[in-house]
């Protein structure tokens, strides 16, 4: 491939001082493993009929006015067996996006792993197998796509690979949680070694999800100062933070985690040019509390400064520019419209006392499939989640325009307060 990102792209200029993005994004989760008990899969984009209606849905990006999409690629179709690649589908998805006057921001792992690879992320091999993956995708789009986020939420997947069992390697427990965390480090230090090997000017956002934890409890603080731990711990663990003087160091010894894998990642660490914070503010405030002599964790619907606490402490912990890489609020068009105005008021705010948020994503483009639709029985219609900038018919999944669309058109243009003054710099 010979594409080359058109003039009209913003996303070179990111770490330009001044620089704000608008993006977007299609939710791509990737379990190809089948659920034994129901024999379902959870593809996103089979589930959404992205892969039939690609085309036009890249024209609703494109649409927006966005300078950049976050938009993944399945390993388990593009690489379909080891040393073996299947780019049809990703050339049509990043050749339309870049025609269009998109930048990708490409995602290489979005959960899942591929079918051959037995055990998934505790796989021996995990890492050599990521790293040959994220070269061979460097080579094809060297000069087409510089923007990568080598493996989305690595704690959200530990959790449910390694804590609950969904997906594969279907470990249950905090001791699967720490393997497989550590094995996601890994893997990422090797893709983006792989990456930059190919092609050194690629920059990697690292987003992953950034729940925070808060109690009225003085009985739980120390609890709730674990949890919080645990949210940064991937970044920290891939960056090379995780030596005996971490807080987490004594934890992931006593889940069973030998030293000499905390020294191999101690010895290659990544530099984070760009962090990724994914929030919701439905899922991302978390109340920890006692109810009948046990722990109860309550997710609480969260005002606009949430995501001020959040940009400011990735910023200050990890020193590096804030991209929200994903957020939206889900239920009426009202509901989403007041958390988009809301969310874009507190990113003003943020800038404006020096935090550097340098984008902003709405994530989904339309709806996506609730994960649980993999273990349950009951129709697709059913585990919809109306969360987007579209809608999608429970019927056909036809992609309904809400107001949302113009609305995001207008920011994104620079037609409102917000994007307006932020755009002017960029």
């Amino acid at each position: 491939m010979t594409l080359r990102l058109p003039p009209r792209s913003r996303i070179g200029e990111l770490l330009a001082p001044d620089a704000f993005v608008f993006a977007t994004g299609i939710e791509d989760t990737f379990v190809a493993q089948p659920w034994p008990a129901t024999g379902r899969t959870l593809d996103e984009y089979e589930l959404t009929g992205h892969y039939a209606r690609l085309a036009e849905d890249l024209d609703r990006v494109a649409d927006l006015g966005v300078g950049a999409a976050r938009y993944g690629i399945p390993w388990y179709r593009v690489h379909p067996a080891p040393g073996r690649f299947d780019f049809s589908f990703a050339d049509e998805a990043i050749g339309g996006l870049v025609e269009r006057g998109v930048a990708p921001i490409l995602d290489l792992v979005h959960y899942g792993a591929p079918l051959w690879m037995e055990n998934a992320f505790l796989h021996p091999d995990f890492p050599r197998h990521l790293a040959d993956y994220a070269a061979a995708v460097a080579e094809r789009y060297r000069g087409t796509v510089r923007w990568y986020t080598p493996l989305n939420e690595p704690r959200i997947a530990a959790w449910y690979c390694g804590r609950l069992g969904w997906w594969p390697p279907n470990r249950k427990g905090w001791n699967g949680f720490a393997q497989v965390l550590v094995a996601l480090a890994r893997g990422i230090q090797a893709a983006v070694e792989a990456l930059r090997a190919v092609d050194p000017e690629i920059v990697c956002a690292h987003a992953d999800a950034t729940d925070l934890y808060v109690t009225d409890d003085p009985a739980l603080e120390a609890e709730t100062a674990l949890r919080q731990g645990l949210v940064f711990l991937a970044l920290d663990l891939a960056t090379g933070r995780v030596d005996a003087t971490h807080e987490l160091f004594g934890w992931l010894l006593a889940r069973g985690i030998e030293p000499k894998h905390l020294d191999a990642l101690l010895g290659a660490p990544i530099d984070l040019e760009i962090v990724g914070i994914n929030l919701y503010p439905m899922f991302t405030l978390k109340r920890l509390q006692r109810a009948r002599g046990r722990l109860r964790i309550r997710s609480i619907y969260a005002g606009a400064d949430l995501l001020e606490r959040l940009a400011e402490l990735y910023a200050a912990r990890y020193r590096c520019p804030v991209f929200v890489t994903e957020t939206a609020s889900w239920g009426s068009v009202e509901h989403r419209r007041a958390w988009l105005e809301s969310s874009l008021d507190a990113v003003e705010r943020s800038r404006a006392r020096g935090v550097p948020i340098v984008g902003y994503t709405w994530w989904p483009l339309f709806a996506l499939v609730a994960w649980a639709y993999r273990q349950g029985r009951r129709p697709l219609a059913s585990h919809l989640l109306q969360m987007g900038l579209y809608d999608l018919e429970p019927d056909g999944l036809g992609r309904v325009r809400t107001p949302l669309v113009d609305l995001y058109r207008e920011l994104a243009a620079g037609g409102s307060r917000v994007a307006g003054r932020l755009a002017a710099g960029g």
